[in-house]
């Protein structure tokens, strides 16, 4: 198994691509902390999962809030004795706005979750990490988006800054062994869209002009898959790194 014993911390982690990527840790020996609002959701994933080689507990929160994401590391440490790696999968669509009509609420809603969000994880992750003195890893899920119009401003705007803190994290903890690198999916089989709320019109009929060139959706255990390889020890020397995994849309 090529995560027995870690430690590991999921956000979004009640479905789509956060639930599979618990399901595949925990059918690989991980101890797992399954992080999401929807506690019911949870619970039904860690008894489904009662029965794999590696562990699942849960833990109820908003990762737009400091006191989750911290709450949520500390949790895993107490529970699990350490801290091995950090997955911020947690994120949110926007309404497909340009800039032009951004409002200051949807500001707010996106980069908290999307933003917000993953740097307090990550903050606290890091912290654990130095404590503890042996190195760890985040991988931070973002999107296509960040380099290309795949949605709306914000969306846009909020992968892009995660790719770019996810790198200057990468740099700067070198010397003590912190790895962070980040997923940037295409088009994939999720929640995601129902988090859009009413599309803006204009913003949306831009898009689909992008949108007309994907392939068909992918399934979300193809992300589980990537980020399986980035944590292990397979990929030690991977660092600092966006993979991209769209099935090929932004090849061309």
């Amino acid at each position: 198994m090529r995560l027995e014993g870690k430690s590991i911390v999921v956000t979004g982690a009640s479905s789509g691509m956060g639930r599979e990527i618990v399901r595949l840790f925990a059918m690989e020996g991980a101890k797992v902390t399954a992080v999401a609002r929807r506690r019911e959701r949870l619970e039904e994933l860690r008894n489904e999962l009662r029965d794999a080689p590696g562990t699942v507990e849960i833990f109820a929160g908003d990762v737009s809030l400091r006191e989750t994401n911290e709450g949520m590391i500390a949790f895993a440490r107490e529970r699990f004795g350490r801290l091995d790696a950090l997955i911020n999968n947690a994120g949110v669509m926007d309404d497909m706005s340009p800039v032009g009509d951004v409002t200051d609420e949807n500001y707010e809603r996106i980069m908290k979750i999307n933003l917000y969000g993953p740097i307090c994880a990550m903050r606290s992750a890091i912290a654990a990490f130095r404590e503890q003195g042996s190195g760890g890893c985040i991988v931070n899920v973002a999107s296509v988006g960040a380099m290309r119009t795949a949605a709306g401003a914000l969306y846009g705007a909020s992968k892009a800054a995660l790719v770019a803190i996810s790198k200057n994290t990468a740099f700067m903890y070198i010397p003590e062994g912190i790895r962070c690198n980040v997923i940037a999916p295409g088009g994939f089989k999720t929640e995601i869209s129902g988090s859009m709320g009413n599309p803006n019109m204009a913003g949306y009929a831009r898009v689909q002009k992008v949108l007309a060139a994907a392939p068909e959706p992918g399934e979300p255990v193809e992300i589980a898959r990537a980020a399986l390889f980035l944590i292990s020890d397979e990929a030690l020397y991977v660092n600092g790194d966006v993979m991209v995994v769209d099935g090929g849309w932004t090849a061309g």
